[in-house]
């Protein structure tokens, strides 16, 4: 693929030396924070009734940069926002901790989120440049997608909330934030690293969409959820070891079949799971993480525990492997996977 080949590949959007951007900027941000900078921290505080230590770590656990006492950097919208966490704590049994890591998980997440979202934006721009003629419509633009999107992601999170507690009334035997079984599966494009020395950033931002994309579709047709993505890796949990195997099968198989993928290396685990803050924890996920690590491109690992599971379905075919040793375990059993020949 050369340069060109790939979507919006090295193409810019030249600014008419008529706009203003920094107001161009303003007025967006106007609409996006609910009205201008017009508090500095001390206003706020006063405002809002919060200790200053507790608004200073609230703000830094949301992922902002700190502020100078008499900047004038908040808006409305944050007193609003400030406000609803002092009714978050008045109305439930939310203590610092809690409070503080709530914070940080939605600071992280929408960081993420919006970095995605800005990028739209953009690339909307650079598709239509004769938007740079008009800064009125760049604004409708951006006030359109922010009332789309924001109801969007209000009807993903009640959606996923839902999902969440009916997975936690499904296994109502066990205490919310203790262990569970569950079965964990890394997978990793292999040959990632050689791939990023000679590939454009329009060709890398292709791979990982597609590869997110794919991973997406497979792992909830199987029952399963992807907890993260980690640059080249997708960590995923299934609640049985059989749609745990059919996910690592499926992935392997699709990007097989996807010129824009390279090979797939899969290592699944099962076993007791922490779940916090959405995500996993302990040596079930460490032993899968170690797992991917041993594999070829194109195969499936998976441990004891999987192989015990799997043993009797007639779906797999499970071939025993000398033990390896890996960092944290000595002689890791491992099987690898593949589906049964009809």
């Amino acid at each position: 693929m050369t340069e060109s080949d790939g979507p919006r590949a090295a193409r810019t959007a030249e600014v008419p030396v008529n706009i203003d951007v920094a107001r161009l900027v303003e007025r967006v941000e106007r609409d996006l924070l609910g009205g201008p900078r017009r508090y500095t921290r001390l206003e706020i505080i006063e405002r809002i009734g919060m200790e200053p230590d507790e608004v200073r770590r609230l703000w830094r656990a949301l992922g902002f940069a700190s502020v100078d006492d008499d900047d004038v950097n908040f808006t409305d919208g944050d007193v609003a926002a400030l406000t609803k966490v002092g009714e978050l704590t008045a109305a439930a049994p939310v203590d610092d901790e809690m409070l503080h890591a709530m914070t940080r998980v939605l600071g992280q997440t929408f960081s993420r989120l919006a970095a995605w979202q800005g990028q739209i934006v953009l690339d909307l721009i650079m598709d239509s440049p004769e938007l740079l003629d008009s800064p009125g419509e760049i604004v409708d633009l951006v006030e359109g997608l922010v009332d789309v999107i924001g109801d969007l992601q209000n009807y993903v999170w009640r959606r996923q909330l839902a999902a969440y507690l009916s997975r936690v009334a499904s296994n109502a035997s066990s205490d919310v934030g203790a262990e569970a079984s569950m079965a964990v599966g890394f997978a990793d494009l292999a040959q990632f690293t050689s791939f990023t020395r000679s590939a454009t950033e329009a060709e890398l931002r292709e791979l990982l969409e597609a590869f997110e994309s794919l991973s997406s579709e497979i792992v909830a047709e199987h029952h399963g959820r992807v907890v993260k993505t980690i640059g080249d890796e997708v960590l995923f949990v299934a609640h049985s070891a059989a749609d745990a195997a059919l996910i690592a099968l499926d992935l392997v198989d699709a990007a097989e079949l996807d010129p824009r993928l390279p090979p797939l290396r899969v290592g699944v685990a099962a076993g007791p799971v922490v779940e916090r803050l959405g995500d996993v924890y302990g040596s079930t996920v460490n032993i899968a993480s170690r797992l991917t690590s041993l594999c070829r491109p194109g195969t499936i690992l998976i441990d004891r525990v999987m192989a015990d599971s799997l043993a009797d379905d007639a779906r797999f075919a499970l071939r025993s492997r000398r033990p390896e040793s890996v960092r944290g375990f000595h002689h890791l059993r491992n099987w690898r996977l593949r589906r049964a020949e009809a």
